[in-house]
Formats: structure tokens, C-alpha cells, sequence
């Protein structure tokens, strides 16, 4: 039996999608994130040792990482489902976006959340110009100008596309779907990116998804 180590608002909920679009039995063993730091709690660590989560067990092994577990539950279990065949020009799609989501989109938004909360967090008094003079120029400079980069990829590519892999949906849209959740939940994608949202909304009509969505519990912005 599959076990999914599933935290409260987190990456973990891809996994939870792609165990419902396979028809894979699984159980889900929850942890709640500390309140006042919102980190995992210590007992993921008894799991993998840097106590982190999307992690599974399964027949004994473990094992840790969006995209290596997706690749795992695939290669092991999808039967030719969820990943284009070798050799197409949709499986060079497939490869690249299941790496781009964690190497290259949410490396941004994660520097994003942690100069959002640099700026709201407490300091002295007078400390808080700086700080948030200083935030105000790495948005300005860097962060606005690299989230526009990705979401005018975004939208270009799915607007010659119906999913991130080519024509038919593949387990990279499930990779894909927490950094789209994210942009969405911070405003960034909104009405200026048609092509995405109409995505994020195909994706969300998916029986699998609302079956996920409705074990897993709600998804946070970042996790």
C-alpha cells in the first residue's frame, strides 16, 4: 500500500492527484504545520531525514520530491499513462516543464513570499525603511520583471498548446499545477493571462483533482 505523507497546504496535494488519475489505492497519513512558524512538524522527519513534504512509502521504499515521485508513480504504475511517449516532441514538453516548475517558476515565487514577509514581519521601528526600501527594489528590479518573464512563457506556450506536454493531459500538468495555483492566489495571473486561467480551470473541472482536492484539504499558496 502506497502511504502519502501529506502536509496541510503543501506539494503534497500533486501527489494525492496523480494517485487519483492513476485508480491507485493509498492512505494518507497527515501533519499539521507549526502555527506560529508554519514549518513541518519534526515528525516528517522520522520519515526522510529532512522532514519535508511530498513524501511516500511504498513496499519499503521511500521516497522524497515532486517530480521524483511523480516520476516514480509513472514509471512504476502508469502503464503507458500520464507521459507521452519517448522519442515525441511531446515528451521533450513533458521533461522540461515537470523540471522547470521547481527549477526555474518557483525559485521566483519562493524569494517572492520571503521578501513579502520581510517587509510585513516585525523589526524596530527604525529599521522598517530600509527593510522595505530595500524589498521595494529587489520587486522592482528583479522580482516584477521575472514573474512577467514566466507568465508571458506561460501563456505563449498554452496558447499553442491545450496542456503543458501537447494535446493531451500528462502527469506534467499535475507538476505544473502548484506553481499555477500559487500565481493565481497572489493576483499575478489574473485576467491578463486568458490562456493560463482557462487552464487552471480545465485542469480543476478533472474528476481526480476534485477527489484529491477533497482529501487533501485545502492548498496554500506556497508549502
Amino acid at each position: 500500500m502506497i502511504t502519502v505523507h501529506h502536509l496541510d497546504h503543501s506539494r503534497s496535494q500533486r501527489v494525492l492527484w496523480l494517485l487519483e488519475e492513476l485508480g491507485l489505492p493509498y492512505e494518507i497519513k497527515s501533519y499539521q504545520r507549526d502555527p506560529r512558524t508554519m514549518l513541518a512538524p519534526p515528525q516528517l522527519k522520522a520519515v526522510h531525514p529532512l522532514g519535508k513534504s511530498p513524501v511516500i512509502t511504498d513496499d519499503g521504499v521511500t521516497v522524497a520530491e515532486s517530480g521524483a515521485i511523480i516520476e516514480y508513480l509513472v514509471g512504476r504504475y502508469g502503464q503507458g499513462r500520464l507521459a507521452p511517449a519517448s522519442g515525441t516532441p511531446g515528451r521533450m514538453h513533458y521533461t522540461y516543464f515537470l523540471h522547470y516548475a521547481e527549477g526555474s517558476l518557483m525559485p521566483i515565487m519562493v524569494m517572492t513570499l520571503v521578501f513579502n514577509r520581510i517587509a510585513s514581519g516585525p523589526m524596530p521601528f527604525f529599521a522598517k525603511p530600509i527593510a522595505r526600501g530595500i524589498v521595494g527594489q529587489v520587486r522592482k528590479i528583479f522580482l516584477g520583471p521575472q514573474t512577467k518573464l514566466h507568465l508571458e512563457f506561460l501563456e505563449g506556450h498554452l496558447a499553442r498548446h491545450t496542456w503543458f506536454a501537447g494535446e493531451e493531459f500528462s502527469a506534467a500538468d499535475i507538476q505544473m499545477s502548484f506553481p499555477v495555483e500559487a500565481l493565481f492566489a497572489r493576483g499575478d495571473a489574473a485576467s491578463s493571462y486568458p490562456k493560463l486561467a482557462a487552464y487552471m480551470q480545465r485542469y480543476r473541472a478533472r474528476e481526480a483533482w476534485q477527489r484529491a482536492s477533497a482529501k487533501g484539504g485545502p492548498q496554500g499558496p506556497l508549502g
